[in-house]
């Protein structure tokens, strides 16, 4: 047994330090006692297949097929935005902006206060700094240029959510830390202490300075080690204000409680729901823009009311469709369904209830043109800009005609 618990202690001492640690003790007590998880395991609001569907030897013929590969990537340089320390202290006017830094990152200032959801500031989304997927674009402002975050809210463990570099230097700042449960353990292992952490089950909510957060469901799954054990929880969170109202997807399959989270949360003055890195080889957890879309109008009770902002693209390539794919699914389903999308280019601040809001597709400069050439941009209805959350209970939100791209 001597000899066992040695050769076991020396494979966790070779564990990458990137890996996290699995939950234990109370956590891990936790964690079982969650109406959420059964048969050691947490589990979907609806049955979803994690792994992919048909062989891998199917999925490696499309993944490395020499005419599709190219596509993948922009075929000239991203257009980042030139964001600075000084765009991001000005107050918003209207009390409510959000900058996409790429991905899933996002920075919220909602009300007079700073919410940074997923940040990811590494290089590659990968425990080894040599290898895995590498960005496509470089981050639009240095972490530090951000300035004060009240509080940062990971949605779920994967390396392109949770970075573990970003979360180290993060941890050298008062931010208080917003996840779901078991994600503190990873936390906890490089260096935020225990106090700034807030883990939630679904439907819980906590409240941090003046935000009020709550995890909501989504239909995805975990793990970043060599074993996944399903231990921590995956999540959609809601983001209220004094004034206004958000959500997140994180990464999420399209399941039928996008309603119920609308019921009991929405209208949402913005959405930023997951539209990229999708595949029939795995269609179960992660959307089509159709499919963000129709989420997006669900959490909006049925109508194409707030803006809905794109995340989950761009950034790395992580799927087999080409890379300007997400863009312009989106682009599409909002103009068929009336909905205002903001379509802002990586570091690129925006007021969603302001005027007007990002509309170009910007990604046509520096993709790869598909065969027969890009489709016309028309103009789509939507609802009036204003205060979606504050305007639900005021009784406002005229329809009028604005650009959707």
């Amino acid at each position: 047994m001597t000899g066992f618990r040695t050769l076991s202690s020396g494979l966790r001492a070779l564990r990458p330090a990137a890996f996290g640690a699995d939950p234990a003790g109370a956590r891990m007590r936790r964690i079982r006692n969650s109406p959420n998880f059964a048969d050691g395991v947490f589990q979907n609001p609806e049955t979803a297949r994690t792994r992919p569907d048909g062989s891998m030897v199917e999925f490696a013929k499309v993944y490395f097929r020499s005419e599709e590969r190219a596509h993948r990537s922009p075929a000239g340089t991203v257009p980042v935005h030139a964001t600075t320390l000084a765009d991001l202290a000005r107050p918003a006017a209207t009390g409510l902006r959000l900058t996409w830094m790429g991905h899933s990152s996002v920075l919220a200032e909602i009300d007079g206060h700073r919410v940074l959801f997923d940040p990811v500031w590494g290089e590659r989304c990968s425990p080894f700094p040599f290898a895995g997927p590498k960005r496509l674009h470089p981050v639009p402002l240095p972490l530090a240029a951000l300035g004060p975050v009240d509080v940062v809210v990971i949605s779920h463990d994967h390396y392109d959510h949770l970075d573990m570099p970003t979360i180290k230097a993060l941890a050298g700042t008062d931010t208080v830390f917003a996840v779901p449960l078991g994600v503190g353990a990873h936390l906890e292992h490089w260096g935020v202490s225990a106090d700034r952490i807030r883990e939630l089950d679904w439907q819980e909510s906590t409240k941090v300075g003046g935000i009020a957060l709550t995890a909501t469901p989504a239909r995805h799954f975990c793990g970043r080690g060599l074993r996944n054990t399903q231990h921590t929880l995956w999540a959609s969170w809601v983001a209220e204000g004094d004034r206004h109202r958000i959500y997140h997807s994180g990464d999420t399959g399209y399941f039928q409680g996008f309603k119920d989270i609308g019921a009991a949360h929405g209208p949402f003055d913005a959405t930023m729901i997951q539209i990229g890195a999708y595949s029939d080889f795995w269609p179960d957890i992660h959307m089509t823009p159709e499919e963000g879309m129709r989420s997006h109008l669900d959490l909006q009770g049925g109508r194409p009311s707030g803006v809905m902002l794109p995340i989950h693209w761009a950034t790395f390539n992580l799927s087999t469709h080409a890379w300007s794919d997400p863009g312009e699914g989106t682009l599409a389903a909002g103009r068929a369904a009336g909905a205002r999308v903001a379509l802002p280019r990586p570091g690129e601040p925006f007021e969603p209830t302001a005027g007007t809001v990002p509309s170009e597709p910007w990604w046509r400069g520096v993709a790869r043109a598909p065969k027969g050439g890009w489709p016309a941009v028309e103009e789509a209805v939507a609802d009036t800009p204003g205060d979606v959350a504050g305007g639900a209970a005021e009784g406002t939100g005229e329809p009028e005609t604005v650009s959707a791209g």
